[in-house]
C-alpha cells in the first residue's frame, strides 16, 4: 500500500496518544463483522451491530416486504440501545481511566458474547424462534455496549460497528479531493477487518455451524483481553480520560 512502511505501519496497532486501543479496537471490528453474519444469514435477516441496517430493514417490512421481520429488527434496536446505555453509564463513571474502562467493558462483552455460546450450542433447534431471539438480544447487547465504549475512546477512524464514515474519509480526505488524508492506512485496515470477519463468519456458519463462529468471536475477545491486561492497568499517558 503506498505510503507504508515497516515503521508507520506500527501506528495502526498503537501510538503514543491511543496505546493499544487501535489493535483492540481492530480486534473488535473482526468480532463485529461475525456476530452480524451470525444474526443476517441464521437470525432473520437482522443486524446486531448494524443499526443503520436495521432501520432501513424495519422500514422495508412495514412496506410488506418478505423475510424480514419488525419484531426481529426492534428487539435488536431495543438490546442494542440498552447496551449503549450501559456503556454510556460506564463511560460517565470510568472514563476517566480508558484502560479500567475497556476492561470493564470487556468482561461484560465476554460474559453476554458467552451466553450466546451457549444458547447457540443448547440442545433444541437453533431455527427456534426462542433460540433465534434470545441471540438477538445477547449480541445486540454486547454491540450496543462495544460502540458506546469505542465512541468514548475516540479512536479515529476505529468505530468497530459502522464504516459509512471510514470509507467516506477514505474518499472526501484523500487528496485528490484535496484533503490532508490523515489515517488512510487505518481506515483501509478496519475496512478490511470487518470485510474478513464477515468473510469468516460465513465461512464457518455455512460449513460449521453458528456456535463456531460465536466461538472464534468470543475466542477473540478473551485473548485480546488477556494479551492487554497490563498495559489497560498501567498508568501510562494514553489512559487518561476526558
Amino acid at each position: 500500500m503506498p505510503g507504508i512502511s515497516a515503521t508507520n505501519g506500527a501506528a495502526y496497532w498503537q501510538d503514543e496518544r491511543h496505546g493499544p486501543l487501535p489493535a483492540l479496537l481492530l480486534v473488535l471490528t473482526l468480532v463485529t463483522g461475525l456476530v452480524d453474519a451470525v444474526s443476517y444469514l441464521k437470525l432473520g435477516h437482522v443486524f446486531v451491530a448494524n443499526m443503520t441496517g436495521n432501520v432501513v430493514f424495519l422500514g422495508f417490512a412495514v412496506a410488506g416486504a418478505t423475510d424480514l421481520s419488525i419484531p426481529a429488527s426492534l428487539t435488536a434496536i431495543a438490546a442494542f440501545l440498552a447496551g449503549a446505555f450501559a456503556g454510556g453509564r460506564l463511560g460517565s463513571s470510568l472514563g476517566h481511566h480508558r484502560g479500567r474502562l475497556v476492561a470493564i467493558a470487556a468482561y461484560l462483552q465476554i460474559a453476554l458474547v458467552a451466553a450466546a455460546v451457549v444458547v447457540s450450542s443448547a440442545a433444541f433447534a437453533s431455527e427456534s424462534m426462542v433460540v433465534s431471539y434470545a441471540l438477538i438480544v445477547l449480541l445486540a447487547l454486547a454491540m450496543g455496549l462495544q460502540n458506546a465504549i469505542a465512541r468514548r475512546l475516540g479512536v479515529p477512524d476505529l468505530t468497530t460497528t459502522v464504516l459509512t464514515l471510514t470509507l467516506t474519509g477514505i474518499a472526501a480526505d484523500s487528496t485528490l479531493a484535496g484533503g490532508t488524508n490523515p489515517n488512510p492506512g487505518r481506515r483501509v485496515v478496519a475496512t478490511v477487518t470487518m470485510f474478513l470477519g464477515a468473510a469468516i463468519g460465513a465461512v464457518l456458519i455455512f460449513h460449521v455451524g453458528v456456535t463456531a463462529a460465536l466461538g472464534l468471536a468470543l475466542a477473540l475477545l478473551v485473548v485480546s483481553r488477556v494479551v492487554a491486561h497490563r498495559r489497560l492497568s498501567s498508568s501510562e499517558p494514553w489512559t487518561v480520560g476526558a
